[in-house]
């Protein structure tokens, strides 16, 4: 045996998840965030149906927002690029964090809300139309439902990242 086999031989295993476990983990929380998406928002539906005084409760959703609820597992990795970004490593308390990260998740589910409705409703496919209701910009998002978006992303934050270094329990 040569030196170069020799060389091959002894290389240490890398330990760690590889590239097929960490698209795995995504996958499995794009569905994860897919489906709670779904679910919040059949309730949602259902309590406005509630509201309107229809005591059936039926709530709605669509299959496009399955995809776009599923985006949701994107909000976990660019939170912590932003926490490395602005230097914070773990050094952060709770009630911070839960404030930094509830507002980003917001303004990225609002961008994400405004930038799939407005291609959906180019092709006049978009499940959902605000025009007439308040605080509410070119039909394709409600800024009255900014309260709704915090607490979602960080819901789906806490649904994907169980297993990384965030702050919450």
């Amino acid at each position: 045996m040569n030196k170069w086999n020799q060389k091959c031989r002894r290389k240490p295993k890398k330990i760690g998840r590889s590239r097929t476990g960490i698209r795995r983990k995504y996958v499995e929380n794009f569905i994860i965030c897919g489906l709670t998406g779904w679910g919040l928002e059949i309730l949602l539906t259902s309590a406005e149906s509630l509201a309107a005084g229809d005591w059936k409760m039926m709530g709605r959703t669509s299959l496009y927002m399955f995809p776009i609820y599923g985006l949701g597992v994107l909000l976990g990795p660019i939170g912590r690029g932003v926490d490395a970004w602005i230097g914070d490593f773990g050094e952060i308390s709770v009630r911070d964090w839960i404030i930094r990260h509830g507002i980003l998740d917001m303004v990225l589910i609002f961008l994400t809300e405004y930038l799939t409705g407005s291609l959906l409703r180019r092709f006049g496919i978009c499940p959902w139309d605000y025009t007439g209701r308040m605080l509410q910009i070119n039909g394709v998002i409600r800024l009255d439902f900014a309260p709704f978006w915090f607490g979602t992303g960080l819901l789906f934050e806490y649904l994907t990242g169980r297993k990384t270094k965030s702050p919450l329990p």
